[in-house]
């Protein structure tokens, strides 16, 4: 049962937001619209919800009422009937959307894509990684900025980085977090036997520019020229930027493009990202200890997929997942078929958390 008194706080708080809005000039305002936007489907539904309960209550006390004629009982009946069974949908809906909020769900994302273990093969395979982010991520709808690349000797990717943009991508992708694992023959494999490799994942949010305030004084930018395979220039210009950030002592090299300022943007854009992930990262911990359940706890050196070609599967080993359609999933068609699984069974394992601690 969901306390009444939960769901007089939101409305209290929307109306309070809408009465700000209506009144203008806060310097808040770009923040209060966010808030209203994310809080609008929540009222939506407890409206939705409240309306179902009255309705439920005001049959049931016509079916009670020993005054009320045949027809009239009939008819209360069959709503009483019709609610009951939409009733729990709406309250689960309401529930989920009741849930503690991670405040980065809404933005975009920021995918780094590493050839972990494995040599060439382990390069190959994180190629088929990016191409298989991209794909999926156009089918939502969403943007892709290829920000980064370093590609191996046949053409495999030793580490990229890739901007998805678009609301709530980083809400989806936030649980490819990880290393993921391929068994299969490589091309480079004369004798045919199977190898297996690995390739790390790391999906962070991307901040929007109110997010994270970078101090000039905190910045030490290097630049030099841009160099191709065996330390050869490609231009005589000194247009890669190298940004490190002193405080932290994060480093972030560009050299993808010919212009100095467009390196330097692409490396500031994922300088923020790496810098506000980490001060996400120290939030958590300050509040409490990490809270781990079945979709793990996004660790990058923990091992959460497996590719197997022999078999033609994918086994998702957080949620003991297993998919006998590796292709269709690896060229991004059917990844949501996973992704969806790992959203339900967060959403499951938050609201068990939520009903213990009430």
């Amino acid at each position: 049962m969901i306390p009444e008194a939960k769901l007089e706080r939101v409305l209290d708080r929307f109306h309070a937001i809408e009465a700000q809005l209506a009144a203008g000039h806060s310097s808040e305002y770009a923040a209060l619209s966010r808030e209203h936007a994310q809080l609008a489907p929540v009222v939506s539904a407890i409206g939705a919800f409240k309306s179902a309960r009255e309705s439920m209550e005001q049959n049931q006390d016509i079916l009670e009422d020993p005054l009320s004629d045949s027809d009239l009982r009939t008819l209360a009946g069959e709503e009483l009937e019709g609610l009951k069974q939409r009733f729990p949908s709406l309250e689960r809906n309401l529930q989920l959307l009741l849930l503690p909020k991670d405040s980065a769900d809404r933005s975009s994302a920021i995918l780094e894509i590493r050839a972990g273990t494995g040599g060439e093969e382990a390069a190959l395979f994180a190629a088929d990684l990016l191409k298989m982010y991209t794909r999926y991520a156009q089918l939502q709808g969403w943007k892709t900025e290829l920000l980064s690349l370093s590609e191996s000797d046949l053409g495999g990717v030793r580490e990229s980085v890739l901007a998805v943009e678009g609301e709530g991508a980083y809400a989806r992708l936030k649980f490819e977090s990880g290393v993921h694992r391929v068994q299969r023959v490589p091309v480079t494999e004369a004798s045919g036997r199977i190898h297996t490799s690995a390739a790390t994942v790391a999906v962070l949010p991307e901040p929007e520019d109110v997010d994270v305030h970078l101090d000039e004084k905190d910045l030490r930018i290097d630049v030099y020229r841009a160099s191709g395979a065996g330390g050869q220039h490609v231009n005589k210009t000194e247009s890669a930027v190298r940004v490190t950030h002193i405080p932290s002592g994060i480093v972030v090299a560009m050299q993808e493009e010919k212009s100095q300022h467009k390196n330097r943007a692409k490396a500031m854009k994922i300088l923020k990202a790496r810098l506000f992930e980490a001060e996400r990262e120290r939030t958590e911990r300050a509040r409490a200890a990490e809270r781990r359940d079945l979709v793990g706890s996004g660790d990058r050196s923990e091992r959460i997929r497996t590719y197997n070609f022999p078999q033609g599967r994918v086994s998702d080993h957080r949620i003991n997942l297993t998919l006998y359609k590796l292709d269709r999933i690896l060229a991004g068609d059917d990844l949501s078929d996973i992704i969806d699984a790992l959203v339900t069974e967060d959403q499951a394992n938050r609201l068990a958390a939520e009903s213990d601690a009430a």
